[in-house]
């Protein structure tokens, strides 16, 4: 079976931390699967915030996500803060790639929890149509570069 290889792109545009909380523990005494999908979320949640958007306001359009995978490394734990680095990818007319690589710090050394790959498209929520990134947008996506 083929495993998922994520190959980060060279330039960061910005990072996130997020603590583990008991409630990502799963069965395994882990983080569970849909835990790291939340905490993408939030890492590029706090990543647009810092640039006053969100994912419904996206300079004047909307994003949604259009694929997602995951490279899991190590498990992750409560009490991990885990440490996410974002970089962007391909950008095309309506679309953009953000890549995401996750850690955390335990003891002296640095640990590769996962990587990670999001499709993010510019979306028009009202007529249900993709539409092209708009200038402010590609601005914030590219001066990160």
């Amino acid at each position: 079976m083929a495993r998922i290889k994520i190959d980060l792109p060279a330039t960061e545009i910005g990072n996130a931390t997020v603590p583990i909380r008991i409630a990502d523990i799963n069965y395994g005494s882990h983080v569970g699967t849909e835990a790291f999908v939340a905490i993408i979320h939030e890492a590029r949640m706090q990543w647009l915030g810092r640039s006053n958007y969100t994912e419904m306001n996206f300079a004047d359009t909307s994003l949604i996500m259009s694929d997602l995978a995951i490279e899991f490394k190590q498990e992750s734990f409560y009490g991990d803060i885990v440490n996410i680095t974002i970089f962007v990818g391909e950008i095309s007319r309506v679309s953009f790639e953000l890549y995401y690589q996750l850690s955390t710090q335990r003891g002296d050394k640095q640990i590769l929890l996962a990587k990670a790959k999001t499709g993010m498209v510019c979306f028009d929520y009202n007529s249900k149509k993709a539409v092209s990134i708009p200038e402010k947008a590609l601005q914030l996506l590219k001066n990160n570069r």
